[in-house]
């Protein structure tokens, strides 16, 4: 009999706050009120190979809220539909790398589910929005065709409009995915900004940062690539794949959309939860058997109280 050890992984995931209604004396819809909140905390858990780890329980979570440890309501393990806004660089930086972020592309959509959704921004000197939401994934693929790479780079105001269209979707569970060398040189939006901006949003942001193996090459901002796009990234909760080799972005793509449709949902109750708008520091443990040891995990740094 094999004998199983004991290890804790921390993990990073997006928060967000669901209000949990409570019945009064009656039970007409009308008279439904607001009892208490639930914070949700999505959490993927893959293994070596990357393949999602399934089947754990909320005895294998522990979740602590500003230090505290939170009782769990539950730990539901789901594969719900995603809205996912693709943000595609289509400046000149990236000549020699477009053929295969395209394939990139097509391959994060080989892996959705029929019910999600997609828009696609696409951004150079200006950002557009190429492709309104649609379900069919060939008008993805069909907008992203014809791009011929020209201009300098406004990544920051792309990631920004994306955030902005992930608005419009009604599906609950949101996410940016970031096809870009990681430099910028044309936007009007701070990357302060833009990182206040992803901390406030529902979605996670996960970028392939296609960067070169050599800097002797590169300009000021690819040189500043990688680091900007883990700030942004981490701020949301999602997480940056650096490539060197453009061979591997199909693979890094299809990573990408597996970890997104694979994530268990933590429910909790704050124990002492004021409604006063203020910052809250989320830390999510995994507890697992030592044959599982070797896992990729992540989670959003905190969320803000609610105001009311």
């Amino acid at each position: 009999m094999l004998a199983l050890g004991i290890c804790t992984v921390e993990a990073r995931a997006q928060v967000s706050i669901k209000r949990r209604m409570a019945l009064t004396e009656s039970p007409h819809p009308s008279s439904l009120r607001v009892d208490t909140s639930l914070v949700l905390v999505p959490a993927s858990v893959t293994d070596a190979f990357n393949h999602p780890v399934t089947g754990l329980k909320k005895s294998n979570f522990r979740l602590f809220d500003n230090g505290v440890e939170q009782e769990l309501v539950s730990a539901v393990f789901v594969d719900a539909p995603v809205a996912i806004a693709i943000v595609f660089d289509a400046s000149k930086s990236m000549d020699r790398k477009m053929r295969k972020s395209q394939i990139a592309v097509a391959q994060l959509l080989a892996t959705a589910n029929p019910e999600d959704e997609f828009c696609l921004i696409q951004f150079s000197d200006n950002t557009r929005l190429a492709q309104a939401w649609t379900s069919d994934d060939t008008e993805i693929t069909r907008s992203l065709a014809g791009t011929i790479p020209r201009g300098r780079t406004a990544l920051l105001d792309a990631i920004a409009l994306a955030l902005r269209e992930l608005k419009k979707s009604n599906l609950p569970r949101k996410a940016v995915v970031i096809f870009s060398d990681g430099g910028d040189n044309r936007s009007r939006l701070s990357e302060g900004a833009l990182r206040a901006m992803a901390r406030e949003s529902d979605a996670l942001i996960y970028a392939m940062g296609i960067f070169e193996d050599s800097g002797m090459h590169l300009s000021i901002e690819e040189i500043a690539g990688p680091g900007l796009l883990e700030d942004i990234t981490e701020a949301s909760g999602g997480r940056l794949f650096p490539v060197s080799d453009i061979n591997k972005l199909p693979e890094i793509a299809n990573r990408i959309g597996v970890e997104l449709h694979n994530q268990y949902v933590l429910s909790y109750s704050p124990t002492a939860m004021q409604r006063d708008g203020r910052h809250h520091r989320v830390r999510v443990k995994v507890v697992l058997p030592e044959a599982l040891s070797e896992l990729h995990v992540d989670w959003r740094t905190g969320y803000r109280a609610p105001v009311q």
